[in-house]
């Protein structure tokens, strides 16, 4: 190995290379290195999964705190869940165990005393989540001198989980934050494999400082992928975890379920559906993960394979990995998935979609689709990860429904969606690109509050200069600080004393006194579950005693429950339960709408459609031509009731849903408007206004509406965490920025012209 950036790295990084076989660094390796050894300049590492690209950081990182050793911290390491920097840090401690560089991983779940080590003697390495991050910021603030006055490097992995969200404008915050105090701007690097815009991430990654970011372009090796798509007409019980089942059930709906329980036995064979006979045997005696698109349906998937188990006489191989699980248990799956030579399955969200390197992994499977091609891509990349090809394996289920029923509810949207994922990325290697937040208040209250209490006090003016100095806060004038301030004065969440300066009121207190203060995503007040001493995980809302419910993928009896401690008591019982957990569906780029329409008047069969999937696109297909769907966008249902066929993402459907709302309902005479975002609109009005449902639609487009003539005149939705504490004007306007837009609904409608014919 004689290329020049090998002889740059330190020795014990050359002797670690040698004892792993390396035969040679990778591009991205070698590219990163050019960067970080001979420029001065941020870098953006953007490269396919399992290329290397957390070596391409750290090797040259490394080399230079070995060939130079920071006073304190040297480098920062930002990841965006624990199991991620929990890792990174295994991998680092084999790296540097021959080097006198000290690592220190930092969040809810290290121990204490490992903190105080590197508090006491900071140098080397720190990895740390936001959150985590935020805490020191606070707490430490008088020490963050001695803490990061020699940072040089800060590394945030896989940014796109943090472009485009609050999280991630508070990275932004606390790096600019840090600078301020320590007087010294560190360079930098950001990694990830999912990237639309190479210019929007490098904007980002750069955001308050003043050096340029350098993308080192990478020619990414042809990579032998194994795709496959099934179709299962399941019960409705079978899809209660599912995509369109993701919360709190309703008395009537538990009843319901019970009455399907009952039909679905008829429908199983031994007790088994062919649904879940499939997953089984995709994943029997394999290393395989299973993700899902929420919590509930991880626990619905794994419950039934270790009932095929069972019946089968096959081993308890079965895992389940979410937010609401123990830490214990979701380290227990990591070390299973990680163990040589022993089958795993583990059921995740998007828990084990990010970075982690867990094996030799033989398969991945998808329920439903994915909301995103990134996903798709993050997912897909668990696999295929030692020379191997990736294998993933998609199955979409619906519940049959009769033929008179409505043509919407006859559409298998989620397998259109896979499809349209799949070929969007084989066809273009398009990936989604990732919209700034514009107005992100409820951050803006956090680091209001954050800065206050850290400092203890400051004048208004002083105040104002730090916070809207933060590049996040770029669009937020004097004016709209000035009213939030105010506000928040009124309510006692910040006080001006007698003297001009401002400290935490008494109603503020209450929520930065807490540790969930620490995060800006909105914290579930779960109850948390013990069967015994051991911590199981949480549930949101208790079952009465003596009734059962599921987690971590068994099923377990109510004991106690201790409301005043939010515990619940359990013990271990046969049998298959429910939970289900509240949650909302990802925001759906159009460019997969306008794919999915493709999907379904192409006349293509995919080579990786099984035979039920396409079986179920061919008369999915057949159907539509004959509804007249691939001529017009708005078909009559039933006297008095249409259908849209929007065609348009997430955002754009729920601009056109409001529009229809707020300027439609007289002259139309509307009476009510439901639908799935973003896949269709059910719109019941006067008979003898369809006809003139289009154009008043397209009508609506061509004049001047914005995104806040959307809203009524009394709201102000609260969606993010300290949304409640942020006064209605500006809410107003942060959501007509962040939640509407006009603009792409114009676009969209005037391509519905070439649909209509």
């Amino acid at each position: 190995m004689s290329n020049a950036a090998f002889s740059r790295l330190a020795p014990f990084i050359q002797e670690y290379i040698y004892d792993h076989n390396w035969t040679e660094l990778r591009a991205v390796q070698i590219e990163a290195c050019k960067v970080i050894f001979d420029t001065d300049a941020h870098l953006l590492v953007a490269a396919g999964t399992a290329s290397g690209k957390t070596e391409a950081a750290f090797l040259p990182v490394l080399t230079l705190l070995h060939e130079n050793p920071s006073s304190t911290i040297g480098a920062l390491y930002i990841g965006p869940i624990k199991a991620l920097i929990n890792d990174q840090f295994e991998r680092l401690n084999d790296l540097l165990r021959e080097a006198d560089i000290p690592v220190c991983h930092w969040h809810g779940d290290v121990s204490q005393s490992h903190k105080m080590k590197l508090l006491k003697n900071p140098q080397g390495i720190l990895q740390i989540t936001p959150e985590s991050l935020e805490s020191l910021l606070i707490n430490k603030h008088n020490e963050l001198v001695r803490l990061f006055g020699d940072l040089r490097f800060v590394i945030i992995d896989e940014i796109h989980a943090f472009m485009g969200s609050e999280r991630g404008c508070q990275i932004l915050c606390q790096l600019s934050r840090l600078a301020k105090v320590t007087q010294r701007q560190p360079r930098r690097i950001g990694l990830s494999a999912t990237l639309g815009d190479y210019l929007m991430a490098e904007e980002w990654l750069r955001s308050g400082t003043d050096k340029s970011v350098v993308t080192p372009m990478i020619e990414g090796g042809k990579r032998q992928i194994r795709l496959a798509v099934e179709h299962f007409y399941v019960s409705e019980m079978n899809r209660r975890g599912g995509h369109f089942r993701a919360e709190v059930p309703s008395v009537e709906e538990s009843v319901r379920s019970a009455e399907n329980a009952e039909r679905g036995k008829e429908e199983r064979e031994g007790g088994i559906s062919a649904y879940d006979r499939y997953i089984f045997n995709l994943s029997k005696s394999r290393k395989c993960l299973i993700f899902a698109n929420n919590k509930s349906q991880t626990e619905s998937v794994i419950a039934c394979l270790r009932q095929v188990a069972a019946v089968e006489g096959y081993p308890d191989i079965y895992h389940v990995h979410h937010g609401s699980i123990s830490a214990s248990l979701r380290q227990a799956a990591e070390a299973a998935m990680r163990e040589l030579n022993h089958p795993a399955v583990t059921a995740a969200t998007l828990t084990l979609e990010l970075g982690i390197d867990i094996g030799y992994l033989e398969r991945v499977i998808q329920l439903e689709s994915p909301f995103s091609v990134a996903s798709f891509l993050q997912r897909l990349g668990r696999t295929g990860r030692r020379g191997e090809a990736a294998d993933m394996r998609f199955l979409c289920a619906e519940e049959k429904v009769s033929s008179d029923a409505s043509l919407p509810e006859q559409i298998p949207w989620q397998l259109l969606q896979c499809i349209a994922i799949i070929q969007l990325y084989l066809e273009e290697r398009w990936i989604e690109p990732i919209k700034p937040l514009k107005y992100p208040l409820s951050l803006l209250y956090h680091q209001m509050m954050s800065i206050l209490v850290a400092t203890g006090e400051l004048s208004p003016a002083a105040l104002a200069k730090q916070v809207l100095s933060l590049p996040t806060f770029a669009a937020i004038s004097q004016e709209d600080f000035k009213l939030l301030l105010r506000y928040l004065i009124d309510i006692d969440h910040i006080h001006l004393t007698e003297q001009g300066k401002l400290i935490i009121g008494l109603a503020g207190e209450k929520v930065v006194g807490k540790f969930q203060f620490y995060a800006v995503f909105p914290d579930n007040q779960e109850y948390i579950v013990k069967y015994g001493t051991t911590e199981i995980g949480s549930i949101v809302m208790p079952s009465p005693v003596g009734h059962s419910f599921a987690l971590a993928g068994k099923t377990w009896e109510v004991v106690d429950v201790d409301f005043k401690r939010k515990v619940i008591l359990v013990k271990q019982v046969e049998g298959k339960a429910s939970i289900y957990w509240r949650g909302g569906s990802g925001i759906i780029h159009t460019r997969i709408l306008q794919r999915m329409r493709q999907v379904l008047f192409e006349d293509v069969e995919y080579s990786y459609l099984q035979k039920n999937s396409l079986k179920r696109l061919q008369s999915v297909r057949e159907l539509a031509r004959n509804a007249g769907l691939d001529k017009r966008n708005i078909l009559q249902l039933e006297k008095g009731k249409c259908c849209i066929f929007p065609w348009m993402g997430t955002v754009a459907y729920r601009t056109l849903e409001r529009l229809l709302n707020r300027f439609c309902r007289e002259s139309l005479e509307i009476s009510g408007i439901s639908g799935d975002n973003p896949y269709f609109l059910t719109i019941k009005l006067a008979p003898k206004k369809v006809e003139y449902l289009y154009s008043e639609i397209v009508s609506l487009c061509e004049q001047r509406i914005n995104n806040e003539d959307l809203l009524s005149d009394a709201e102000a939705p609260q969606l993010e965490k300290y949304d409640e504490f942020i006064p209605y004007p500006l809410l107003r306007k942060a959501f007509a920025s962040n939640h509407l837009d006009m603009l792409e609904l114009r676009q969209q409608v005037a391509l519905w012209q070439s649909y209509n014919t």
